[in-house]
């Protein structure tokens, strides 16, 4: 516990220390935080090593975050977002896969491993995304309407590729074993919607007027169905996102969902943190040059296929390439889909760092690109701040 609490301790301070020069130095905050993991992580000063903790604690903050993200989208929003995402999601998808699929080849890895590589770059962060669009501004409009609606689409298909990875390490026909996963997945949804029409409604309509109460059962809210969703195979990220949805009919969803923002916020410091400290230099050395080339064309195709994609779909040219770019990274669930896959022994530990490290290049350049061109809650000048 008193290791813990000293390295706890490590983590905020290097973090305030580093955003505070970030801010000083107009650079993006989440540079520092991730710079603060690579200096104080293991493979750093190695002052936190306890890293498999952070990273446990990391992953809260993705859990609250599709949570809330859940808590804006109505079930009836969310079906007409689908309809207008769903070409822009999967033209997006195929062509992250193929150049993923494609490179990887060609660098050596195995068939196998090149097919984890593509799943795995198939998506754009929903973190980083939601991060760098002010609030006020964006999110009731159309450029954060079509944004979630894509990220809602790729969470979901992430999810997909979790559980049929998952699938590919158990006993068994893998396509029983996933199309039993999807009817366990939408017997859960019912079960969620009737609850909150019949129960949670009303336990809340007993104590609307008490915040903290309100506070504490729209945290129970998320992560007992969060913890009921992964026992059923479904992950954490799954039941988080689906009981933000459910919860979305009831009024009282903004209250929570702005009373949660600063304990996301909190979390996904630790999140970014842990991206740095995981990176272990030794394999890095071996890879870097790949990592790089492939991150570097990422970040310049994907926003011009992506801004492509929304000019067929009768776009503005200017909300386009501004779409384009802030989508124009790779995910969080990349790394999730790399780390899972280590763990089932489909990919080799190289590969899973390959993916890891692309993910992380990708986020610091995507960074630098949005937080300098478009307004952003963390803009480097007065001009770009916007929340």
């Amino acid at each position: 516990m008193e290791r813990f609490v000293f390295e706890l301790s490590v983590v905020l301070v290097g973090a305030a220390v580093l955003s505070y020069a970030a801010v000083l130095l107009k650079q993006p905050i989440i540079v520092a935080y991730v710079l603060c993991g690579v200096l104080l992580g293991p493979w750093g000063a190695g002052w936190v090593r306890q890293v498999d903790f952070i990273e446990v604690v990391s992953h809260l903050g993705i859990t609250l975050l599709l949570f809330l993200a859940g808590l804006c989208l109505h079930p009836q929003k969310l079906m007409r977002g689908f309809k207008r995402a769903g070409p822009v999601t999967a033209g997006n998808c195929l062509f992250s896969f193929v150049l993923a699929f494609s490179f990887a080849r060609l660098f050596g890895f195995s068939s196998v491993e090149a097919l984890c590589v593509g799943l795995a770059m198939m998506f754009s962060s929903t973190i980083l995304v939601v991060k760098l669009l002010p609030t006020t501004r964006l999110h009731h409009s159309h450029m954060g309407a079509v944004s979630i609606g894509i990220l809602i689409l790729q969470d979901m298909l992430a999810v997909a590729v979790l559980a049929f990875l998952r699938c590919l390490g158990e006993p068994g026909w893998v396509f029983f074993n996933f199309g039993f996963l999807l009817l366990k997945l939408a017997g859960f949804l019912v079960v969620l919607f009737l609850f909150e029409q019949f129960v949670l409604r009303r336990a809340m309509a007993h104590v609307e007027r008490l915040h903290e109460i309100l506070f504490v059962l729209g945290l129970a809210w998320c992560f007992g169905i969060a913890s009921i969703s992964n026992r059923m195979g479904l992950f954490y990220e799954t039941g988080a996102f689906f009981a933000g949805v459910v919860l979305a009919r009831h009024p009282i969803s903004l209250f929570i969902s702005e009373r949660l923002k600063p304990l996301r916020d909190f979390f996904l410091v630790l999140f970014f943190f842990s991206l740095g400290a995981q990176m272990n230099l030794g394999i890095i050395r071996k890879i870097w040059l790949p990592s790089v080339l492939l991150a570097a064309l990422f970040c310049m195709l994907k926003p011009w296929f992506l801004k492509h994609l929304f000019l067929r779909s009768k776009e503005e040219p200017s909300f386009a390439k501004e779409a384009g770019l802030r989508l124009g990274q790779l995910s969080e669930f990349s790394l999730l889909i790399a780390l899972l896959a280590f763990q089932l022994g489909h990919i080799s530990s190289v590969a899973s760092q390959f993916i890891q490290l692309v993910t992380l290049l990708t986020f610091l350049i995507s960074s630098y690109l949005v937080v300098f061109r478009y307004p952003t809650p963390i803009g480097p000048s007065e001009r770009l701040i916007r929340d």
